[in-house]
């Protein structure tokens, strides 16, 4: 991942030097930014190759007037857990850390920067989000879709808005990009901060995006759920889709947390559906030994079986995928049928139960801290970046780093070789049986 990215890369952008006192009650002094280093990976070995990113800390001198701030946060794209805590944290930080008085949250995603679209604003302040960390989904609403950047920017100006706080996955932060051109191209100084929000765990150079852990948790009680109703009945299958269009990271991460999942298949990983090595085959050898089994696949796996219409997107412009969990339980159900095996096949797709659930501990910490830094980095005049964590320490990088590729599973490292072993399972590739 980190061949081509040199220092420049990972450095972030000022608006213009602080000048003004911070009001949080800081001791240190930097004496220029610490920094993470990125590690390459090469033959094995780990060295350090230069490339750092820059650590996320609060500084004692900012750059923005409190008193002059006006924020604004948004919610963009699906659901997922710790949406509302981190607007809260967000909320909360620039009020009593900072003493902000206009906050302003954004309805329904950018929509809510459209005249036409014509929603209010929402003030906010610590009595409005008190509680919503208990909820889940977003208080504020979400939406996708493209809008215009000129007119998200043309409002921005009409608001007097100099913070923006964009909350989002891998669509949201491409738009973030281009409101931040068009800011940007009109010298404006307003600092726009992402903070990255999908549950598929895919953005680059950030190590866990909040919401998967929450994710996984549920996602395990799905699999016992598959588990109970195959071990109760004779040759029972229990078949249990979840998200992941392009990465695999829930499913591969809820089989090896659960332990009961015999067969994981995964968008980064090809199988073979038929055939002496194929996947159904090695399904009826299962079934024949044991009486039971689980499987678990995410919703991007095995598409090539589906041949989606890659003109047909989606509001937020991706490839609409077909429902791979309903074409393996009806290849599962039809093959067993040609093969005279009665078979008992329960399917569950939890998919948006999953996504619409409060944030459990782990994630409700993670949102805080991450809500609190994009605070931070707001406040000090910086602009163009996400927060995020990397080899456990929170750092920011630029957007463009983070849209410039997508985090998958290496199926030759230690994530996927993990979950071979706990599954035992086959590559269902011929002649490259693991």
């Amino acid at each position: 991942m980190l061949q081509n990215i040199t220092q420049a890369d990972t450095r972030t952008k000022n608006l213009g030097p602080c000048k003004i006192k911070s009001p949080l009650h800081l001791n240190h002094n930097h004496q220029g930014r610490e920094v993470l280093y990125y590690p390459y990976i090469q033959d094995q070995e780990a060295t350090f190759g230069g490339v750092s990113f820059e650590a996320s800390l609060p500084e004692k001198q900012i750059y923005f007037d409190p008193n002059k701030v006006h924020a604004a946060i948004v919610t963009c794209g699906g659901i997922c857990p710790g949406l509302n805590n981190v607007i809260r944290s967000i909320v909360l930080r620039l009020w009593y850390g900072y003493g902000v008085r206009n906050i302003w949250g954004i309805r329904y995603g950018l929509q809510g920067f459209i005249p036409t679209f014509n929603l209010d604003f929402l003030p906010f302040n610590p009595r409005v989000v008190s509680n919503i960390h208990e909820l889940g989904g977003t208080l504020l609403g979400s939406s996708r879709g493209d809008q215009s950047p000129e007119e998200i920017v043309d409002c921005l100006e009409r608001q007097n808005i100099n913070q923006i706080y964009l909350i989002g996955g891998d669509g949201t932060l491409n738009a973030a990009q281009l409101i931040e051109n068009e800011i940007e191209k009109r010298g404006l100084k307003i600092a726009l901060i992402g903070i990255p929000k999908t549950i598929d765990n895919d953005i680059a150079f950030v190590s866990r995006s909040f919401g998967f852990e929450t994710a996984v948790e549920a996602a395990t009680e799905a699999i016992k759920c598959a588990h109970a109703e195959a071990t109760s009945f004779p040759n029972g299958i229990g078949l249990v889709k979840l998200m992941g269009r392009h990465s695999g990271f829930i499913a591969a991460s809820a089989a090896l947390s659960q332990r009961d999942v015999n067969f994981v298949l995964i968008p980064e990983v090809n199988f073979d559906l038929e055939g002496e090595h194929g996947f159904l085959e090695v399904l009826k050898q299962r079934i024949l030994d044991r009486g039971h089994a689980v499987l678990v696949i995410a919703e991007g796996a095995g598409q090539n079986y589906l041949n989606p219409d890659p003109t047909e997107k989606d509001q937020s412009g991706n490839v609409k995928l077909k429902d791979i969990g309903l074409f393996m339980r009806n290849s599962i159900s039809a093959y067993f049928k040609t093969q005279e095996i009665a078979i008992n096949l329960k399917y569950i797709d939890p998919s948006y139960m999953i996504r619409s659930i409060p944030a459990n501990t782990a994630d409700g910490l993670y949102c805080a801290t991450l809500g609190q830094n994009a605070v931070h980095a707001a406040m000090a005049g910086k602009t163009g970046l996400v927060v995020s964590m990397w080899h456990g320490v929170y750092c920011q990088l630029p957007i463009p780093l983070a849209i410039s590729q997508r985090k998958r599973i290496d199926p030759q490292e230690g994530l996927w070789k993990n979950v071979l072993e706990s599954t035992g399972q086959p590559s269902f590739l011929p002649h490259c049986e693991l």
